[in-house]
């Protein structure tokens, strides 16, 4: 297993695949969690959380490293990965915080990559969205209430896609370089091919299961 510092984790994804990966490791911590509190050692369950949070994920990504299920950012498939500079933070506007979005490109895609706030480590609980914050309608609307509060100019083209286009604007500070797999959301040609530096460039959302720091 390699090492790595964990920006964000989705365990609600991670869960979610592990049971049918592999239903027998899924099912440990109930297990483990049952017989904690039959011992009264519910304290030693909690202080194990996090290394058991971090195993199931490298279980899930073993998994995906099967080149046929995980594919790159310019050439995805059902899951994708990559290491690249990207700009990140909490969407403003409605339910602000309760969305994080990174953002960045390689010289043929611009990628997006959207999730829950509470996902991201030290992150707080989500105020009970309508939608999970990493599903497609969700991430939209988020990124619609963000241009708002943040006066910033909305897209002219009303598609998902120039939403993920244009996201790239809401962000602020400096890009970071982070490693990541995520699950594709919506993937497609550039809306304005005139404003981006070569006219095949694609535009790709994704939902990840984790983003780390990458050296």
């Amino acid at each position: 297993m390699s090492i790595r510092y964990y920006l964000y984790i989705s365990d609600i994804k991670v869960d979610m695949l592990l049971s049918q990966i592999d239903p027998s490791f899924a099912g440990r911590r109930t297990t483990e969690a049952g017989m904690s509190l039959k011992l009264f050692s519910f304290k030693r369950s909690v202080e194990a959380s996090a290394p058991d949070r971090v195993a199931r994920l490298e279980r899930v990504l073993e998994y995906l490293r099967e080149p046929e299920r995980t594919g790159s950012v310019d050439d995805p498939g059902p899951y994708f990965r990559g290491t690249l500079p990207m700009q990140w933070g909490p969407l403003r506007g409605e339910g602000g915080g309760s969305s994080v979005y990174f953002g960045g490109r390689t010289a043929r895609t611009i990628v997006g990559l959207g999730g829950a706030g509470s996902h991201v480590l030290g992150g707080s609980a989500p105020q009970d969205p309508v939608f999970a914050a990493s599903s497609m309608p969700s991430l939209l609307a988020g990124l619609a209430a963000a241009f708002a509060a943040d006066g910033v100019e909305m897209p002219p083209d009303p598609s998902a896609l120039a939403w993920v286009h244009s996201a790239g604007r809401l962000l602020r500070g400096p890009a970071q370089s982070v490693e990541f797999v995520a699950r594709r959301l919506l993937e497609g040609p550039s809306p304005y091919p005139e404003l981006d530096p070569r006219p095949d460039m694609r535009v790709l959302l994704g939902s990840p299961l984790y983003v780390a720091m990458a050296d």
